[in-house]
């Protein structure tokens, strides 16, 4: 099945940034600046804080509007990037409803989530988790396996 980042409990988050840190490691890139998924404030301390990560849209705005198909759907929502065929026209970075097509100024593309749950391992206070998804065929739209466990 296939799988996304989930944000499970948002009042939780502190701003600690451990779920970046871990990202970064994982793609052996260096620099917050290089994740794949950003927590920023929402105003200040008092209040909160958001998390910006692809929430594996069952049809993405970013791959309908890639002309040299680099995002492609998978299944059970979300995208493949296949940064070979990124011509670096920010297309996807302005249809994402979420801002989670976060852009690698260095590379010239953008940094799409591969929804290996790495971040969420390291975020100490459980605010996200990788969870399985199926597609609910009457509404054409992923929902949670309601059999699956959120990644510990």
């Amino acid at each position: 099945m296939a799988k996304r980042l989930s944000v499970i409990d948002i009042d939780r988050c502190v701003g600690c940034q451990s779920c970046m840190f871990a990202c970064t490691r994982r793609t052996a890139q260096g620099g917050l600046e290089e994740s794949r998924i950003h927590v920023q404030s929402a105003g200040g301390f008092s209040r909160g804080f958001v998390v910006i990560v692809c929430r594996a849209c069952f049809d993405p705005p970013c791959a309908r509007v890639c002309p040299t198909d680099a995002l492609v759907p998978r299944e059970g929502g979300g995208v493949r990037f296949h940064t070979e065929k990124c011509i670096g026209c920010h297309n996807c970075q302005k249809a994402c409803p979420f801002g989670a097509a976060l852009w690698d100024e260095t590379q010239g593309k953008p940094r799409i989530c591969v929804y290996c749950g790495y971040c969420a391992r390291y975020c100490p206070y459980d605010v996200i988790a990788l969870e399985e998804i199926r597609e609910d065929k009457e509404t054409a739209r992923p929902i949670p396996d309601p059999k699956a466990k959120p990644a510990t």
